[in-house]
């Protein structure tokens, strides 16, 4: 996701590649970002905060307390951290680096290719043009929603954050039941990737809702009731909701 929002800054040109320094632990990995980017590295958190108008904090939750208790007290009041850490509430960040400009952000994959969503919300401290500068790099990995309440985010990581794996696996799934009428792999994963994304852009430009459009396609007694009626059979909505909800618990779990 930090190459994502990488790559979409510098395609936006928000940031030539000389204005922006990445630090990562992995050797590879900064020769692989410097080489295709044309950006500085270093294996050092504070050198690459050192003068930075905005820090941006893309690490895992798991090393997280590394990653801040490298950078303590080393942040300047006027520098603006921008974190995208799954879980890490402001409190805990402004704690563990004794900081009080801080934006949470949840971005989501589909980011890499500029059609991301990302919720964030702001410590009152973060000044208007920070704001803005945060909302450009995230409105140019795609849409962006600003929420003044944080407990918005555990629910964006559960829904958006973590919603591409959900589609992903349904993809998986209804692929692999094409092949098992007789389709080939190949056609199958065509066949619903077309369906998926014609499905898509029909409820975007449509005025009706999902449900409206599924009935629409649902006609009494038709093939397709006999698959909803299997779904419904299974408790399809109600899988849903307990997978969110995990999803959800574990967002909390992560910042606690």
């Amino acid at each position: 996701m930090g190459e994502a929002m990488l790559a979409a800054v510098l395609r936006k040109r928000l940031s030539t590649p000389q204005g922006i320094i990445v630090s990562d632990i992995s050797d590879a990995r900064r020769q692989y970002l410097a080489q295709k980017y044309g950006v500085s590295v270093t294996g050092e958190n504070r050198t690459a905060a050192s003068g930075a108008d905005i820090i941006i904090l893309a690490v895992k939750p798991q090393t997280l307390a590394d990653a801040m208790a490298e950078l303590k007290s080393t942040l300047k009041p006027k520098q603006l951290l921008l974190s995208i850490i799954a879980g890490a509430k402001i409190k805990t960040l402004r704690s563990g680096l004794r900081h009080r400009r801080i934006i949470r952000a949840m971005p989501n994959t589909p980011a890499r290719i500029g059609e991301g969503i990302t919720v964030w919300t702001a410590t009152p401290q973060v000044m208007e043009r920070h704001k803005k500068q945060a909302q450009s790099i995230l409105a140019a990995m795609g849409h962006e929603i600003y929420t003044c309440d944080e407990t918005h985010l555990d629910m964006a990581t559960a829904v958006s954050g973590s919603g591409p794996a959900y589609f992903f696996y349904f993809v998986e799934a209804l692929s692999a039941a094409a092949t098992k009428l007789g389709f080939t792999p190949e056609v199958s994963q065509h066949l619903v990737l077309q369906t998926m994304s014609g499905a898509t852009r029909l409820l975007q430009q449509s005025e009706k809702t999902p449900a409206e459009l599924r009935r629409m396609v649902t006609s009494p007694g038709g093939t397709t009731a006999a698959a909803i009626q299997r779904l419904e059979e299974g408790k399809l909505a109600e899988l849903v909701n307990k997978a969110v909800k995990a999803a959800y618990n574990r967002a909390r779990e992560l910042g606690k």
